[in-house]
C-alpha cells in the first residue's frame, strides 16, 4: 500500500531513505513540528475544558453546552467540504501559520470582552468560525506528515505527536481547572489564545518537502470537490472506515460535555475535578498513541481498529453509571486511549495509500462524510441526557459503539 501513489503515476516527494532511517527526534524539521503542535494542543485543552464551563457557569444547562458543541461541530463539517480543495492548492505552511494566528486573535477575544461580564452570543461567534479555520488546519497537519517523514514511519510519527500531544493534554486540563477555579474559565481560554501564537512562531522556521499544491492542479471545485469523494468510494477499507466512523463520531462527539456535567451534576464535583479527570484520561491517549505502532505491527490494522472501537464502547457505556471519580477518570482514559489508537491507525493508512497530490482532498472528504451527523448527535446526545439522565443515554450509545466494532468484522476492514 506504500507504493501507491508510484503505481498511480505521481512522484514522491519523500524525505530521502537516508533521511527516512534516522530516528525522528533527530530529524530537525519534524522535530520542531512536533513541539508547535504539543504547544498548541496545551493551550488548546485549555478550551476543551474552559469553553463548556463557561457556559455551564453561565447558563447551568448541559442542552446549551451540547448546543454550542454542535454549532462548532457543524462549522467543521462546513469547512471540511472544501478544506481539502484550499489544503491542495495553497502553500501548506503558510495555510497553517495563518490558521495558528486567526484562531490566536479570536480565542484573545473572549477573555477580554469577558472583562465586561458573560457574553454567551460571543462563544456561538467565535466558536464555528474557530472550528471552521481548525478543519483546515487540522487537513493541513495531515497532509505535511508524510512530506516530513515518508510513508515508512507514518504510523510511528503519528503515535509520537499524538502521544506528545497527549502529554501536553495531561498538564492542560489540570492546568485549565486550576485557573478556572481561581480566576474564572475566560482566562483559561486566553491561555488558548496565546499558543497558537506559539505555534505560528514554531511552524514558521519547518521546512516541508515538495510542492503538493502544484500537482494538485486547478480542474474547477466541483470536481476537485467530486474527486476526493471518489477515491473513498473506490477503496474498500476506507469506504467501510468512512461508513463506520458516520456511526461512532454521531454517538461520541458530545462525550465530553456528557462526562463534565456527570462530574458536576450528578457527583456535585468542582471545576478543578473536571480538569483532574480530563489529565487522567489523556494519560491513556498517551498510553495507546505509544503503543499503536508496535500494535498495529503485531496484529494487523484490522484487529486493532476493530478492538479499539468496542473497547470505547465498553467505555462509554459505563460511564454514566460510575459514581467515583476515579473510576471516571479510568474509563475516560480507556475511552480516549482506545480512540486514540483506532484514530491513528485509519489516518496512518489514509496517509500510506492516498497520492500525495489527493491527500488533502480525500482527508477533507473522509472527514466531511464520516462527521458530517456527529454534531446533530452532539445536541441529541446532550438533550437526552439532561431529560433522562447520563448513566441511560452513556449505556445506549456505548453499546452502539461496540456494535459498530463487531459490524466492522463484516467489513474489508477486517482483512486490511
Amino acid at each position: 500500500m506504500a507504493y501507491e501513489a508510484q503505481r498511480d503515476g505521481t512522484t514522491d516527494k519523500s524525505p530521502s531513505p537516508t533521511a527516512r532511517s534516522r530516528p525522528l527526534w533527530r530529524q530537525r524539521d519534524f522535530a520542531v513540528f512536533w513541539a508547535a503542535q504539543t504547544l498548541s494542543v496545551l493551550g488548546d485543552s485549555f478550551a476543551l475544558i474552559a469553553l463548556p464551563l463557561l457556559v455551564l457557569e453561565t447558563t447551568g444547562s448541559l442542552a446549551r453546552m451540547g448546543l454550542l458543541t454542535a454549532v462548532g461541530g457543524a462549522a467543521s463539517v462546513v469547512a471540511a467540504v472544501f478544506a481539502g480543495v484550499v489544503v491542495d492548492r495553497v502553500d501548506r505552511r503558510r495555510l497553517l501559520i495563518g490558521c495558528d494566528l486567526v484562531r490566536m486573535a479570536l480565542y484573545g477575544l473572549i477573555p477580554l470582552v469577558w472583562l465586561f461580564g458573560p457574553r454567551i452570543w460571543l462563544l456561538y461567534a467565535v466558536l464555528p468560525v474557530c472550528e471552521a479555520v481548525g478543519m483546515l488546519f487540522a487537513v493541513g497537519y495531515v497532509t505535511v506528515v508524510r512530506a516530513l517523514v515518508g510513508t515508512g514511519q507514518l504510523t510511528e510519527a503519528n503515535g509520537r505527536l499524538n502521544a506528545t500531544a497527549a502529554a501536553a493534554g495531561v498538564l492542560g486540563p489540570v492546568c485549565a481547572g486550576v485557573v478556572a477555579a481561581w480566576t474564572g474559565p475566560a482566562t483559561a481560554v486566553g491561555v488558548d489564545a496565546a499558543s497558537f501564537g506559539v505555534s505560528a512562531l514554531c511552524t514558521f522556521f519547518v521546512r516541508f518537502r515538495g510542492r503538493p499544491a502544484e500537482a494538485a492542479g486547478r480542474t474547477g471545485l466541483w470536481r476537485d470537490l467530486r474527486t476526493g469523494a471518489a477515491f473513498l468510494r473506490a477503496h474498500p477499507v476506507l469506504r467501510s472506515l468512512t461508513v463506520l466512523l458516520f456511526v461512532f463520531s454521531f454517538l461520541t462527539l458530545g462525550l465530553n460535555d456528557l462526562v463534565i456535567y456527570h462530574l458536576k451534576h450528578d457527583l456535585g464535583h468542582d471545576d478543578g475535578t473536571v480538569g483532574t479527570v480530563m489529565a487522567v484520561g489523556a494519560l491513556g491517549t498517551i498510553t495507546g498513541a505509544l503503543l499503536v505502532a508496535r500494535v498495529r505491527r503485531r496484529l494487523g490494522f484490522g484487529a486493532v481498529w476493530t478492538g479499539s472501537v468496542a473497547l470505547c464502547g465498553l467505555a462509554f457505556a459505563g460511564i454514566g453509571w460510575v459514581r467515583g471519580v476515579p473510576a471516571v477518570a479510568l474509563l475516560v482514559a480507556l475511552f480516549l486511549a482506545c480512540g486514540g489508537m483506532a484514530g491513528t491507525c485509519s489516518m496512518s493508512l489514509r496517509q500510506e495509500v492516498t497520492p500525495e497530490p489527493l491527500l488533502g482532498r480525500v482527508t477533507s472528504a473522509f472527514w466531511t462524510l464520516h462527521y458530517s451527523a456527529a454534531p446533530i448527535g452532539a445536541a441529541v446526545l446532550t438533550w437526552a441526557a439532561e431529560h433522562r439522565g447520563t448513566a441511560p443515554v452513556g449505556l445506549l450509545a456505548g453499546t452502539t459503539c461496540v456494535l459498530v466494532g463487531i459490524a466492522a468484522l463484516f467489513t474489508p476492514v477486517r482483512r486490511s
